[in-house]
């Protein structure tokens, strides 16, 4: 296979943590410790960036800045984002690993590109004393990618390029049109769309379903379509070129290429 060189994957919610349930709790207590109460709606509208800026965008909202400014007594600004951080990043860390069991079919999907000479790459919104949690607890079932690129590694993050740019030297891949972003969220679509990549977005493992695999197998299929609809609609806005449930369905989406420059 000679026109697709890399895929870079995001982690939760689309590698592992199926459902992307391991920052909800951490997001919802770390706002409880300042008496702002948060839901785990409020937690999964800014999925996809770096934890700084997402906290600053749950602060934002003027329901949780009121909140806050009940609780605080002063308009959340930077300095509120830092103190919210600090408690969130260990909170997070804590509870990262319980999480990282791959999404059903990932291991089998590494394996295929591995065996077609496909170099694999990840990006994630975590920061690297999350990610010291994670990566450990994915290599001991099988995933070890060829490079990671962390949330605070750079100046930027999530929906900008660079940490895609990042992996592309790590690899030592180009041009970008060779190269697939795998993602769940939103701002990971758009930081594959900034780059230059072919964008794929999963449907069925990530933020927008927000269920466990036994709980997504356990719906009727009209409610999994409803889901997929729902979650396609928004990660096709963002800038998914392709949309598959889960990553086990990648290999399939790659032949299907393949077949069409040989057609």
């Amino acid at each position: 296979m000679t026109r697709i060189k890399a895929v870079v994957f995001d982690w939760a919610g689309t590698m592992v943590d199926f459902g992307s349930l391991a920052p909800m709790g951490a997001f919802v207590r770390a706002f409880a410790e300042f008496g702002v109460a948060v839901s785990v709606t409020d937690a999964r509208k800014p999925m996809g960036l770096r934890k700084w800026d997402h906290i600053a965008a749950m602060l934002a909202e003027p329901h949780i800045a009121a909140r806050w400014q009940a609780a605080q007594g002063d308009t959340p600004d930077a300095d509120a984002v830092q103190r919210l951080h600090d408690v969130f990043v260990p909170m997070n860390a804590a509870v990262a690993a319980e999480h990282a069991l791959l999404v059903p079919g990932a291991l089998e999907t590494v394996e295929w590109l591995r065996a077609h000479g496909i170099k694999i790459g990840s990006t994630t919104g975590y920061t690297r004393a999350i990610m010291a949690q994670v990566s450990p607890a994915a290599a001991a079932q099988g995933y070890v990618p060829d490079t990671l690129v962390c949330a605070d590694d750079l100046p930027e993050g999530r929906p900008g390029p660079l940490m895609m740019y990042k992996c592309f030297t790590d690899l030592a891949v180009h041009p970008p049109r060779a190269v697939i972003k795998v993602d769940d969220t939103e701002p990971g679509i758009a930081e594959g769309v900034a780059a230059g990549c072919i964008t794929v977005g999963v449907t069925l493992s990530g933020n927008h379903a927000g269920l466990t695999a036994q709980e997504m197998a356990a719906l009727p299929e009209a409610r999994r379509n409803e889901i997929r609809r729902r979650a396609r609609a928004a990660l096709k806005a963002a800038g998914a070129v392709h949309v598959i449930d889960t990553v086990a369905d990648l290999p399939s989406l790659i032949q299907t290429f393949e077949t069409r420059e040989s057609a």
